[in-house]
């Protein structure tokens, strides 16, 4: 705004010192010449800077407006991604076709991403990398989602999303143990009720249920949940160490690692997929799939303006609420009561994480 008013009030000034010379001169040709009045060009001036002005207040606005918009589909989309999911893993049609279904996903990211980096988009500029290189984090992708997904097959959506908080503490061991990164002491203190929140929903939601209507997890939903929450956490900590060491950012990894984590996984299809069931699913199922597409490009979408414009506080406190909403949609859609004893697990994981959270945060350098 300083600026704004030393350039405004020079230009007065020069346009001052020209009226003086054209005040002189009226008539020419035997008629007179319409002259603006200072008073007028004055005003004229004014106005511009005050439409300048509130031009640069409005832009923070419409970015803030435009955070809010992106960071409510991602949170729709995320939401949407697990249901939809969760309903085609349901079908027995789909149950053995987990490897097909990941490298679709893949094709999908691979293609979103291949669309925003054009010249025409430049929403990032691509780096290649080697793809001996990606192999390993490529396999470490293929299992993040894969073991995840093979879990929300045998398993309640609560007690799936809940186990997803022990990656936290496990990539926090990892980092101890191979690379000496500590966390602070109460950090540590947080994560305790949440591990102990999660081993105790674990506990009552794998018991038998007392109703048909409710929706509960088998022994192996739990292992496959345990063992995706392992490969998730070695492919977070990889993530980290090939940014740093190529140098490049997240969607310049995701660009390269995509398609070769689906290409890898056609190799693997014929010996672990079954497609003659596939052939008596309905057309429901078929467009379920297509949607959990629209999600997956929408989620990867959504996160070049999330990581853009929002801080570390605003980034974890959407991903606290969509843990909670999840959560919450889960244990509705599961058919359980509200006495039912895993809901204590569920508060104290929450709350553990949210703590952990708050720690982490008020750590950090303003």
């Amino acid at each position: 705004m300083t600026a704004l008013h030393s350039d405004a009030d020079a230009e007065k000034g020069h346009l001052l010192q020209g009226d003086e010379d054209e005040g002189s001169s009226s008539e020419l040709s035997g008629g007179r010449t319409a002259v603006a009045s200072p008073t007028n060009r004055l005003a004229t001036l004014d106005i511009d800077v005050e439409k300048e002005a509130a031009s640069t207040q409005e832009r923070p606005q419409r970015n803030g407006t435009k955070l809010v918009a992106w960071i409510t589909i991602n949170t729709l989309a995320t939401i949407g991604i697990i249901f939809t999911n969760k309903a085609i893993f349901s079908d027995p049609a789909f149950q053995r076709c987990q490897v097909s279904f990941a490298s679709f996903h893949f094709f999908v990211t691979a293609l979103t991403l291949f669309v925003l980096s054009r010249p025409r988009l430049a929403m990032f500029t691509p780096e290649p990398v080697g793809i001996k290189t990606l192999l390993p984090l490529a396999v470490a992708m293929s299992l993040n989602v894969i073991l995840p997904n093979a879990s929300l097959q045998f398993s309640s959506v609560t007690f799936y999303q809940l186990a997803r908080i022990l990656l936290t503490p496990t990539v926090a061991m990892i980092n101890y143990i191979f690379y000496s990164t500590t966390i602070p002491r109460g950090a540590v203190y947080a994560l305790v009720p949440a591990c102990l929140g999660v081993g105790i929903v674990s506990y009552y939601d794998s018991k038998a249920p007392t109703s048909p209507k409710v929706t509960s997890t088998s022994f192996v939903g739990v292992i496959f949940a345990f063992a995706g929450v392992l490969a998730s956490s070695l492919y977070t900590v990889w993530v980290s160490s090939y940014q740093k060491s190529l140098k490049i950012n997240s969607m310049q990894l995701l660009y390269n690692q995509a398609p070769v984590g689906a290409v890898l996984l056609l190799y693997i299809v014929p010996w672990t997929d079954n497609f003659w069931t596939v052939n008596h699913a309905s057309i429901s199922k078929w467009m379920l799939i297509l949607l959990s597409g629209v999600f997956a490009m929408l989620i990867n979408l959504s996160q070049f303006f999330i990581i853009g414009g929002a801080g570390p506080v605003s980034s974890t406190v959407v991903g606290h609420l969509k843990t909670c909403a999840i959560v919450t949609l889960g244990w509705i859609s599961s058919g359980r009561s509200v006495g039912d004893k895993s809901i204590f697990g569920i508060l104290m994981a929450i709350v553990g994480i949210v703590a952990y959270s708050a720690v982490m945060i008020s750590r950090k350098p303003s």
